[in-house]
Parts: structure tokens; sequence; C-alpha cells
């Protein structure tokens, strides 16, 4: 019991830390391949920062988006997400801090079909216990603060993808999550769209929200204030990048 204590109160030392990740190694064990998708992967993310996490596929920047969005667990070595430690946590705390903590945003939007934009939004919010009357006004205040209060009642199918991918981030945002996690979420649209949704971002990020995007593109991950590059599982480079955060700020 003094050991566990111990243990959570070196977590906690640091609370603007809302990401660590130390020596954290990933292996994958299919049939006779081991496969080593993180092989001792180091750094902090404060509050209210706005990152990239960079490399071509097979660099383990997707294992290390479901680390930090707590789909999955290290072999060895600590995540700990928001003061917590995952690899201590059962199934059912790790899904009680991954809503409370955690909002996804991905290329293909995986809005659902037979929804409309205002029940998808509303979606996370029935997982939370949230009653019915306050889901509602909740979708629909967060569906207007990403210009989609027009679009209340359309299906996806009705929308371009500009505006899928909108209703994507309102559904990652509507419950005011600390952490913002965005796979490739430019990938699908066209370049014009893509600044939109970048943009987008941007502006959630100054309400203080911290924003990791992870993709493959230097032309987004480098317009970032901060980008960590992935190669054979290993961090090869954590820049900051201060002046382009200075300058995309002011475009």
């Amino acid at each position: 019991m003094k050991q566990k204590t111990e243990e959570a109160e070196k977590a906690l030392v640091d609370t603007n830390i809302i990401i660590q990740m130390d020596d954290v190694k990933r292996v994958y064990e299919m049939g006779d391949n081991v496969v080593e998708a993180l092989r001792g992967v180091d750094f902090k993310v404060q509050q209210g920062e706005f990152l990239s996490i960079m490399g071509p596929s097979g660099s383990g920047k997707s294992t290390c988006m479901n680390m930090i969005g707590c789909l999955d667990r290290p072999t060895s070595g600590d995540v700990i997400i928001n003061g917590k430690k995952t690899k201590l946590m059962n199934e059912k705390e790790l899904a009680r801090l991954r809503n409370e903590t955690v909002g996804f945003v991905f290329q293909q939007y995986h809005l659902l079909s037979t929804m409309t934009v205002l029940e998808n939004v509303m979606l996370p919010l029935r997982y939370k216990g949230i009653p019915l009357t306050e889901r509602r006004i909740l979708a629909k205040e967060t569906l207007q603060s990403v210009g989609l209060e027009d679009r209340l009642s359309h299906r996806p199918h009705e929308l371009s993808g500009g505006q899928k991918q909108r209703v994507a981030i309102a559904r990652a945002m509507v419950t005011n999550p600390r952490i913002i996690l965005a796979d490739e979420p430019t990938g699908a649209l066209d370049s014009k769209t893509g600044k939109q949704v970048l943009d987008l971002f941007w502006e959630i990020n100054r309400i203080g929200t911290t924003i990791i995007i992870v993709t493959h593109d230097p032309g987004i991950g480098l317009s970032l204030p901060r980008a960590i590059h992935l190669f054979d599982g290993l961090i090869t480079e954590d820049g900051k990048q201060q002046n382009l955060e200075k300058e995309v700020h002011h475009v």
C-alpha cells in the first residue's frame, strides 16, 4: 500500500504535465513474429501544448497515439496521463480516464451514418451519463462553435468532407477533454479545407486544450510549435519551433 501511495505521489509531482512517457516499450507477438513497435520512448507534454507526432508508416506513431489515448498499455515503462499510470489501471478505469480526458479525431471521421449531426455529437455525452436535455444543449453549443449550427438535422452523407471533419471535431470537444488526439485529420481533405480544419484546431488550443496531431505530412507537422519525430519505434528528434508558432498564430 505504501509503495502504491509513493508511486501515485511521484506521478503527480508536476501537475502541469498532462502526458508523460518514460522509457516506453511496446512489443507485439504475432505467431512467431515479434514486432517492437516502440523501443524506449521518452517525452513529456505540458497542458495546453500543440504538437505533432510525425513519422512514416511503421514508425510507431499510431502505437504512441494509442498509449496516450488509453487504448493500449506499454509492455514496459510508464505512460502517465493526467497524473495516472495507465499500467496500474484495469479496463474499466482506463475507459473512464479515456472518456473524461481524451477526445479523438480521425482521418475518415468515423461518424455514424444512421445518426444526425446532432446525435453524433451527443453520443460521447451519453456514455458519461449526462441527461438527454443537457446532452442536446451541450451538443448544439459545440456545433455552433465550429460553425455547423445550420446542419444539426443533416446526416453525414449530406455533408462535405470539411463539414464531416468539423462534426468529428465537435464530437471530440463536447466532453471538454484536456487532450485532443487527431490522427491524420486533414488527410482526406483538399489543401484549402485542410487549412480551415487546422485553423479550427488552433482556436481550440487557444482555450487551453492540449492537441496532438499524428501525421506523416511535414507540411502539417512542421507548422506546429513542436514536432516529435519517430522512426523504427524511437524518437529521432523532438523540436520546439517557436518562430513557426508565432507565424501560424498571426496568419
